[in-house]
């Protein structure tokens, strides 16, 4: 597949009911079906943080159930902690669109990954396997062992033999952040054998891929990336099966890392434009990685074979003249907004990674990551024009010149 090809392949259809319907309908639809029902158009917001209920004993026998088994409590919702219908709305919505049973939504991404963990190692499972990059607090909190966990990092042809009868969870990003490095899903699902499989998909989102397809048991999002896409909204999710989102809903009903219902409402009117500005946003990086590899200021660039909107590229001068010198593009940490950002990685977003860690990861200290948005490609060329102008070119050291290759990391 080329890169134009690849910026601009999605699923073509999502299957609800046992109806398919097209992504881009489902992305519109899903967790708003019962709206006109009630008279509605814009799904409501409802920000209550408890509710009225005059049958104490009808409730101890829903809550017994909900500490059981982490089902959603049938009837009127509970307390805020248990659960909300907007996010509720927005939970249904993404599982829909990554074809999963369920998904639970947390306070932010990496809420969403220590809910995992927790639930994991209440069983006694703390040993997770991991591939390297992964985005850098998740990498951090694996490491660190904040939560118990103990991680062994590993090639993906070396899952098999990582794995131990503790284990209970390998965990990929594919694309990488910040590197775009994609790994086999199918085959490292394959390799994880009954252990679950967590495939981070905050690059991709379910418009490029949808890991659960190729046998990943657990989707990992930060949401407030492209899920969101408008900078404005911090939330993590996890798609998953419903016998998974039963432990994931105790967990966050323990720890209390709940979505605010704002959250959830901003949440599920990002999916319903994700995959316009996924494509678009796509098309554009494709034209700026067909520039920058033609750049003699540039050294390699990184762009995934599924495609998307996330590019990485390593520059002949000083990183950090780049960042300082665009003017339209925003130097910030995050990605998947309308507008386009761009960070040195080894000095912020994977700055809590052990250098050594880092370069190995092929994270070096010339690599910048740009998330493309809407803006015209002719004022984002024109920027990154003048910024790569104003970095000054290393003297001998050099990294071997970018050259050629369309949807995959040019080398």
């Amino acid at each position: 597949m080329d890169s134009a090809s690849a910026s601009t392949h999605a699923y073509d259809g999502v299957r609800t009911l046992g109806t398919p319907r097209a992504l881009a309908t489902e992305a519109v639809h899903a967790g708003r079906d019962d709206l006109a029902r009630q008279g509605l158009h814009a799904p409501p917001i409802d920000l209550s943080t408890t509710y009225p209920s005059y049958d104490s004993r009808a409730e101890a026998a829903r809550i017994d159930t909900f500490a059981a088994t982490g089902a959603e409590p049938e009837g009127p919702p509970v307390y805020g902690r248990l659960g909300n219908p907007t996010v509720a709305r927005f939970e249904t919505a993404l599982a829909r669109l990554e074809g999963t049973e369920s998904a639970v939504a947390f306070a932010s991404g990496m809420a969403a990954l220590s809910a995992v963990l927790l639930a994991r190692g209440s069983l006694g499972l703390r040993h997770v396997v991991a591939v390297r990059p992964l985005y850098g607090c998740s990498d951090h909190l694996l490491t660190a062992g904040l939560l118990g966990s103990e991680v062994t990092w590993t090639d993906p042809a070396g899952i098999a033999d990582a794995l131990r009868p503790d284990t209970g969870l390998v965990m990929v990003e594919s694309p990488a952040n910040p590197t775009l490095a994609e790994v086999d899903l199918r085959a490292v699902a394959h390799a994880c054998g009954s252990v679950p499989l967590l495939a981070d998909n905050t690059f991709a989102t379910p418009v490029l891929q949808r890991p659960a397809e190729q046998g990943a048991r657990l989707v990992l999002h930060s949401a407030t990336k492209y899920l969101g896409g408008h900078g404005d909204v911090m939330a993590g999710v996890v798609a998953c099966d419903e016998e998974f989102a039963g432990r994931l809903r105790q967990t966050r009903f323990a720890t209390g890392g709940v979505l605010h219902p704002l959250a959830g409402y901003l949440l599920l009117r990002g999916l319903s434009t994700l995959p316009v500005r996924v494509r678009a946003a796509s098309a554009t990086a494709v034209e700026l990685v067909r520039r920058l590899a033609a750049d003699p200021r540039v050294a390699r660039v990184h762009y995934p074979r599924i495609g998307g909107a996330m590019v990485a590229f390593e520059v002949y001068g000083d990183p950090h003249e780049v960042i300082a010198g665009v003017r339209l593009i925003t130097p910030a940490v995050s990605l998947g907004s309308v507008d386009t950002l761009i960070q040195h990685p080894a000095s912020i977003s994977h700055r809590i990674v052990d250098a050594r860690d880092r370069r190995d990861a092929g994270v070096g200290d010339r690599l910048l990551r740009m998330s493309v948005g809407l803006e015209d490609v002719e004022d984002l060329w024109a920027d990154l024009d003048a910024a790569l102008g104003a970095a000054q070119p290393a003297s001998a050291e050099t990294v071997p010149r970018a050259r050629a290759g369309h949807g995959r990391t040019v080398v």
